[in-house]
């Protein structure tokens, strides 16, 4: 069965969705470990109760990101990870992380990409009072969310909506499309290898 490694830094409802969809067999995987760069986010009580192992760590507690990133690299090789899913984890990843699992980590992001990058996407598309957002997932590279796209959905901003409203309705989305992509990714012969 194929190991996932979860990146998350804030609630992780995302998180949770994969955890879930493991856990009800939807995601044929395991679900091995919980990586956050914030010991005290709500993501990690969401993972201890899956039984999910968490690496924690302050990014400040290491001289650069590169020594995180190398900390990180071998609790994932210790975990025999085959995928990473990043899942609200509000760091870039670095060369020593990228060169360890090029091709392997994959990022969700709340809009049809290459629309509203960075932070605050679902803020950016609203302000923007664009008809149309979405979801993306996609590949990550040394960019941010420039990476190869894999699967994308759309979701329709009401003249009703709010940001919170909308926020909800693009969340019930990724809840739906990431696990279901992982599974694709994970399944596929050419793929994760």
């Amino acid at each position: 069965m194929k190991r996932i490694a979860i990146f998350a830094s804030g609630q992780g409802t995302n998180a949770q969705a994969i955890m879930e969809a493991a856990e009800q067999k939807q995601l044929k995987a395991e679900v091995v470990l919980l990586v956050t760069d914030r010991p005290e986010a709500e993501v990690v009580e969401r993972a201890k109760a899956y039984g999910v192992e968490v690496f924690a760590f302050t990014p400040k507690a290491y001289s650069s990101k590169a020594d995180f990133e190398r900390e990180i690299v071998s609790r994932l090789e210790s975990a025999h990870v085959d995928l990473v899913a990043l899942a609200g984890y509000m760091r870039l990843i670095g060369p020593t992380l990228l060169g360890a699992y090029e091709g392997k980590i994959v990022n969700i992001h709340p809009s049809l990409l290459p629309s509203f990058q960075g932070m605050n996407a679902i803020e950016q598309a609203f302000k923007a009072k664009v008809k149309v957002t979405g979801v993306t997932i996609h590949f990550v590279d040394e960019g941010m969310d420039t990476g190869p796209i894999v699967a994308q959905d759309v979701v329709w901003i009401e003249e009703q909506d709010s940001i919170e409203t909308l926020t909800k309705k693009i969340q019930a989305v990724e809840h739906r499309l990431y696990p279901a992509t992982l599974q694709t990714l994970l399944s596929s012969k050419e793929s994760i290898k």
